[in-house]
Order: structure tokens, then sequence, then C-alpha cells
């Protein structure tokens, strides 16, 4: 197991460093600059500025010592408030995003889970089909329909809950919703059908013929066989929450990475843009190593493989 983590480990590299050639070149090859709109300043403080940021050097140049920077753990300073460097603006947004996302993924697992059991416990029964039907609905309804939907709703027309802030608890409410819901009708749909497949093993039929009840067939024995779809879609899905969060953010106006990089898009913040890419692109390649290890805990065949 050492080995195989640290072999993933290892293709991190190559990988991250592909997305980062993508990225750099991308953001540069948009029209327009980060200096582009500074109207008031003239073209020779413009062009002290762009030397003093290397944005005058050759592109590939800029690549070179971008990179570079990147190897001595520098994500060089933020274009449009270079008051603090990149890696000091993502400490302070990264945790509201994490924040969300865990918040989104307990409501993803607390709703899906349940409601997946629920339906395959009694399939083809009303409780098989309202959960099913939901779930479908939640999978159709994008997050920017559901998020102005639940304002409307529960914000505006109720009162029960604030339309945009990030301080009580009740503020995180409808983020984590709105976020969650479409990954909850996912989980939902794969408990379902890996629990269905699962109770018509010959284990389950021997955990019965005991007299086990069914209440602990299907939770004890039937329930972690059924996991590992689930287990194996959390990986992108936790990436998801992290990346999807940016249209949730916006929505809410929540202060998170999210926000920043779309702020860091529009004014052509090119290291701004560059430090939200990488962490996300970190934080995707540790999930799906997560669950490939859990996966590996479930299932002793992919421990021996």
């Amino acid at each position: 197991m050492g080995r195989f983590i640290l072999r993933r480990l290892a293709t991190f590299i190559p990988i991250l460093l592909v997305i980062v050639t993508l990225t750099f070149f991308l953001v540069r090859l948009a029209p327009g600059g980060p200096f582009a709109s500074e109207r008031a300043v003239s073209e020779e403080a413009l062009r002290q500025i762009e030397a003093h940021y290397n944005l005058d050097a050759p592109l590939w140049r800029q690549y070179v010592d971008y990179v570079a920077g990147l190897l001595r753990g520098d994500l060089g300073p933020s274009l449009k408030r270079p008051s603090r460097t990149v890696a000091e603006w993502i400490w302070i947004k990264f945790p509201v995003s994490l924040e969300l996302g865990l918040y989104a993924l307990i409501v993803a697992i607390g709703i899906g889970l349940p409601a997946g059991i629920l339906a395959a416990w009694r399939p083809n029964t009303w409780t098989d089909y309202l959960p099913m039907s939901l779930s479908m609905g939640g999978i159709c309804i994008p997050n920017f329909v559901l998020g102005p939907l639940l304002v409307l709703f529960f914000a505006v027309r109720l009162e029960w809950l604030p339309v945009a802030l990030w301080e009580t608890p009740s503020d995180k409410i409808l983020p984590a919703l709105t976020l969650g819901a479409m990954y909850a009708a996912y989980i939902a749909r794969l408990t379902r059908t890996g629990l269905l497949d699962t109770l018509t093993q010959d284990f389950i039929r021997t955990a019965r013929a005991k007299g086990l009840s069914e209440a602990r067939v299907v939770l004890r024995h039937g329930l972690r066989g059924a996991l590992q779809p689930v287990v194996a879609f959390l990986g992108p899905a936790a990436a998801g929450m992290l990346t999807g969060s940016f249209v949730v953010e916006d929505i809410f106006r929540v202060p998170g990475l999210g926000t920043e990089f779309i702020n860091a898009a529009l004014n052509r913040d090119y290291t701004m843009i560059l430090g939200a890419v990488l962490v996300f692109a970190v934080l995707i390649l540790v999930f799906n190593l997560v669950v490939d290890l859990i996966q590996a805990w479930l299932d002793p065949r992919l421990r021996h493989a």
C-alpha cells in the first residue's frame, strides 16, 4: 500500500505541470490584460508596471520564471491586489470554500444515502418511487437554477433564512443545500442500484437463512458491498463540490476561493488564476487517491491487486 501511494504521488508532478502549462498559456491568449483597464495610467507608467511584474519579458521566459517560482513554493504576487501574495489570498479564501464543500458533502451523504437505502429496501413501492423521483429532479435542476429558487422560497417568501451572508450557521444552509442537492441525487440512485445488486448475492441469502433480521442483513451485510459505487463517485463528487462552488459562491456572495477565482478571471489577474487552479487540481488528485484507498479497504480483492 505504501508503494502504491508513492507511485500515485509521483504521478501528481507531471499532471500538475501539464495543468499549470495549459492554464498559463490559455489565460494569456485571452484578450486584454491585468492593467488594460487602467486608463488613468500613462504608457510609460504602464511599461514600468509590466516590467515590475515581468510581463514585458517573452512569454516563454515568463513561463520558465513562474515554474521556477512554483518549485520554490512561490505563487507570486496578485497583479490586481498586490497588498498580499497569491498564497496569502488563498490562505484567507480557501477555508471558506472548503467549509462550504464539507457542508455540501454532509448534505449529499446525509440525504442521498438514506434515500437510496429506503428505495432499495422496498423496491417498486412508494418508498422507492418517491425518493427516486425526487432524485431525478435533483439531477435535472442545475445549481444556478436551484439556488435562486431556494432563495425565493425560503428567504423571500417565508423569510426563514438570510439571502446572502456567511457569518452564522443559518447563513450556510441554503448554499450547502444548493451545492449538495445534485450530488445527493446521484448518491441516492447509486446506493439503490448497488444495494439491489448486493442483496441478490449468495452471502446475503446465507445471512437470511441464519435468521438475521432484515435490517441487520441490509445495513450490516449488504450496505458495505453496495457502497463501492458510492465511494467511487465521491472522489470526483467532492472535487466537483469545490469547483462547482464558483456558481454557488457567486449566487450567495460567499467570500471563498471560487468568488476570488471569478474576480481574478474578470480582471485578468494571471497569478491569482494560476494559484486557484493549482489548488483545485491538487485537491482533485488527493480526493481521487483517498477514494482509491477507501475502496481498497472496503474490497479485499482490490487490496490484493
